[in-house]
This record gives C-alpha cells, sequence and structure tokens, in this order.
C-alpha cells in the first residue's frame, strides 16, 4: 500500500524509527511556519510551495536503522556543531539513529536558515 500522508509515513514505520521521526515533525512544523508537509518520491517533504516538490525546505527519510534529516539548501546553513553532511547539490543531511540524536534547538537553527533562504 502507497503511504499518502506524512502521519502515515510515520505509523508505518518500525518503532525506534518513528520514535525519531514523531520527535522531529512537530520541531519541523514549529521551525516552518507556512510549509506544507506531504510524501513525495515516497517520504515526507515540508515545502513553502502550493504542492508537494515546490520549493522543497526539507525531508525525512527512514532507512533500517536510521532516519535521514535532510535540508534541500543545507550546504548554504551554518551548521557549527559539524553534524550535517553535504550531499548531492546544494543538499545536506545528518542521519538520526536514536532519539537522542534529534537536537530541537539545533536543528530549528538550520530549519529557520533554510527556511530564510526559500522566502528571499
Amino acid at each position: 500500500m502507497e503511504t499518502t500522508t506524512v502521519t502515515d509515513y510515520l505509523a508505518d514505520l518500525d518503532a525506534p524509527l518513528r520514535e525519531i521521526g514523531e520527535k522531529l515533525r512537530p520541531v519541523i512544523e514549529s521551525a516552518l511556519p507556512g510549509a506544507t508537509g506531504a510524501v513525495w518520491h515516497g517520504h515526507p517533504v515540508w515545502g513553502l510551495g502550493d504542492r508537494p516538490g515546490r520549493r522543497p525546505v526539507c525531508l525525512v527519510k527512514a532507512y533500517g536503522t536510521y532516519v535521514t534529516f535532510g535540508l534541500w539548501r543545507g550546504g548554504e546553513v551554518t551548521d557549527p556543531s559539524g553534524r550535517l553532511v553535504a550531499g548531492a547539490r546544494q543538499m545536506a543531511s545528518v542521519k538520526l539513529r536514536t532519539l537522542a540524536d534529534v537536537d530541537p534547538a539545533l536543528f530549528t537553527d538550520w530549519l529557520r536558515q533554510a527556511h530564510a533562504l526559500e522566502v528571499r
């Protein structure tokens, strides 16, 4: 069955990964006023456009033993923690293996920076 909502996506994850996603989701939604979360290409994406994938800001994608929290323009985000790992184009992400890996204050800072890049 195809997952169609962020809630369904998180609910379908195994308990440890679901807990990470459920801790991360309110951090994302609080830091990105006006953003819409939707499943796009099989995983949750939050963006500022009127449709999924329009002006994407961040994503959450579960793998076997971790959840990736990624920022589309993460390469432009100031990260004194050094936790963001550069990816393709301007993407950057962090792998979350435990609940303790979710740092609400740090992630809020990243998200606010990423949001500001999109509303310029």
